[in-house]
C-alpha cells in the first residue's frame, strides 16, 4: 500500500492506496487554529506534528505500507530549530510559527528581492517571508537550523532529513540560489539541498516507525506543493488540459505545449516532458466561503445548506457583484492592496444575494485567470475540478456556466492524495511515466456542460467585475 499525507492550510488528510489505484480509506484532521491578524497569517508547526499523529493512528493496515509520499500547502516557511524528537508520545521538531501564504507581510521584501532577480517575486513567495524574519526578528533567524515548508517539516519528522522540494526544474526564481542568498545577506547554511518530485527524500527512521506505528526503513518519496500533486491526481496531463484546484485558496493550472512570457501567469515546466505548466493562483475563494458564512452569522449552518441558500437567489445575485479579494489577490493582477468588494449593495439585498455573489465572483476570478491563459496558449480544454469545492454539485456547474467550459469530476476529488500516490507509483517502477500511471489510474465521475442561456448574462456581469477592480485600485493604495 502506500501512504499519501497532505498538510493543507486548515485541515490535513491521508488516504492509502493499494496497487490498482483503489482508496482503501482517507481520513482528515483540522488544525486546531491557524491565526490571522491583519497580513500576518500563521500556523505553530506543532500542529501539523499532532495531525500527522492524529492521521497515521487512523490508517489501517499499516504494516503493508511499502512508501510514504507527502504533498502540502504553499508557499508557507517554517523556522526549523533542531532535529526530530520523540518525547510525551508525540514526533515533532522545535519551530516558531509558520508563515502561511496567505501571510502578506514582507511586500517591501519582495520588491528588494526582485530587483535583485529582475523579474516579479511576491510577497507570498519563500524567499520574502525569510528576508522579512532576517531583518525583523534577528533572534529568531539565528535560532534557526531550517526554513522548510509544511510538507518538508513532516518529510523531515520521517526520515530526519531536511530536503526542499523544487517542484520543476526551471522554478529557482520562486525559491532561492547561492547568488540571491549571498545579494540578500542570508545564511545558505539554514536552507535545505533541492530534490525533485519522486526523489527519495530518506527512508522512515525507527524514531518515526515507533512514533507513528509506520513500518521501518520505507521510502519516503518527495511529493511537493499542493498545485503540482494535483495536476496529476486529475491527469491534466495533455496539452489544453486544465486542473482547478479548490480548497482555501483557488488554483488553474493548464497544460500548454508553449511557455507563457507574462507576469500576469506562472510559467515552468510541467511534470510531464515536454509540456508547460501556466499556473494561476487566487488567494481566497473557499476562505471567502467560509468568511460569509460567519459574516451573515451562519456558523453553525451546514456548508450544504449555504450552497442551497445560493442557489435560491437567480443567477447574478440581483446584480451584486463580489471581487473575492480578502487577502490581497495573486493572479493574475498580484496585487497585495487589493481589498474584497461587494458592489451593488441595494435595499432589495438578501443574504442568498450575498452569497451568490461571493460564489460568482469566486467564478469571475478563476475565469480571469483562464482568459489570461487563452491570450498565449491557445484554445482552453477541459477544467478537471479537484478539492473540498468539488464536492458541491452548485459550484462545480456555476464554474462551468461562468467560465463557459466543460467541468469534469474526478471520482476521488482529493487530487493531492491521488497525485503523490501516483508519484510513488511511479518512483517504485509500477508505471514507467506519470502520464501513463495517471490516465490509467484517475477516473472522471461527473461531465458537466455549461449553461449557454446564462452566458451573455455572465459576460456582462464579468466586464462590470473587471471595471470595480479598476475603478478602485488606485485607492488601496493610499
Amino acid at each position: 500500500m502506500i501512504l499519501s499525507i497532505d498538510m493543507g492550510t486548515t485541515t490535513a488528510k491521508a488516504a492509502v492506496f493499494i496497487a490498482s489505484g483503489a482508496c482503501i480509506d482517507l481520513v482528515s484532521c483540522q488544525y486546531d487554529s491557524v491565526d490571522f491578524y491583519q497580513d500576518s497569517i500563521e500556523i505553530a508547526p506543532m500542529q501539523w506534528a499532532k495531525a500527522l499523529l492524529s492521521l497515521t493512528s487512523r490508517i489501517p493496515g499499516k504494516a503493508s505500507i511499502r512508501a510514504v509520499v507527502v504533498s502540502g500547502n504553499g508557499p508557507t516557511v517554517s523556522p526549523v530549530f533542531g532535529d526530530p524528537i520523540y518525547e510525551d508520545s508525540l514526533l515533532y521538531a522545535a519551530s516558531g510559527n509558520a508563515r502561511l501564504w496567505l501571510d502578506r507581510r514582507a511586500v517591501d521584501e519582495s520588491e528588494q528581492i526582485s530587483r535583485v532577480v529582475d523579474a516579479f517575486v511576491d510577497s507570498s513567495f519563500v524567499l520574502p517571508k525569510i528576508l522579512y524574519l532576517y531583518k525583523n526578528d534577528r533572534r529568531l533567524y539565528d535560532k534557526t537550523k531550517w526554513f522548510l515548508s509544511s510538507y518538508e517539516y513532516v518529510n523531515y519528522l520521517l526520515t530526519g532529513e531536511a530536503k526542499a522540494v523544487l517542484h520543476a526544474p526551471d522554478a529557482l526564481r520562486w525559491y532561492w540560489d547561492e547568488h540571491m542568498l549571498e545579494q540578500l545577506g542570508l545564511d545558505s547554511k539554514k536552507f535545505p539541498t533541492f530534490c525533485f518530485p519522486g526523489d527519495i527524500v530518506g527512508t522512515v527512521t525507527a524514531q518515526a516507525s515507533r512514533a507513528l506505528d509506520i513500518p521501518f526503513g520505507i521510502p519516503v518519496f518527495a511529493g511537493g506543493p499542493d498545485f503540482l500533486v494535483s495536476i496529476i491526481g486529475c491527469a491534466a496531463v495533455e496539452p489544453s488540459q486544465v486542473c482547478n484546484r479548490t480548497g482555501t485558496s483557488e488554483g488553474v493550472n493548464l497544460c500548454s505545449k508553449v511557455p507563457f512570457d507574462d507576469d500576469r501567469l506562472m510559467t515552468y515546466l510541467h511534470p510531464i516532458k515536454p509540456y508547460y505548466n501556466i499556473s494561476g493562483i487566487i488567494s481566497t475563494s473557499g476562505k471567502a466561503i467560509e468568511w460569509v458564512k460567519k459574516l451573515l452569522g451562519f456558523n453553525t449552518m451546514a456548508y450544504s445548506d449555504i450552497y442551497a441558500l445560493m442557489a435560491r437567489s437567480a443567477p447574478g445575485a440581483n446584480n451584486l457583484i463580489f471581487l473575492p479579494y480578502l487577502c490581497g489577490e495573486r493572479a493574475p493582477i498580484w496585487d497585495p492592496y487589493a481589498k474584497g468588494v461587494f458592489n451593488g449593495l441595494s435595499l432589495e439585498t438578501q443574504p442568498e444575494h450575498l452569497l451568490r455573489s461571493v460564489a460568482e465572483g469566486i467564478c469571475f476570478a478563476i475565469r480571469d485567470v483562464l482568459e489570461v491563459m487563452e491570450e498565449s496558449s491557445g484554445a482552453i480544454g477541459d477544467i478537471r475540478i479537484t478539492g473540498r469545492l468539488a464536492e458541491n454539485p452548485f459550484m462545480n456547474q456555476l464554474k462551468a456556466d461562468i467560465t463557459g467550459h466543460r467541468v469534469l469530476v474526478p471520482e476521488i476529488r482529493d487530487a493531492e492524495l491521488v497525485g503523490s500516490m501516483i508519484i510513488a507509483m511511479k518512483a517504485l517502477k509500477e508505471f514507467d511515466s506519470l502520464d501513463e500511471a495517471a490516465s490509467s489510474l484517475v477516473k472522471i465521475e461527473t461531465y458537466l456542460d455549461p449553461n449557454e442561456h446564462l452566458k451573455a448574462m455572465y459576460d456582462d456581469l464579468f466586464v462590470e467585475y473587471h471595471a470595480t477592480y479598476e475603478n478602485l485600485k488606485a485607492s488601496w493604495r493610499g
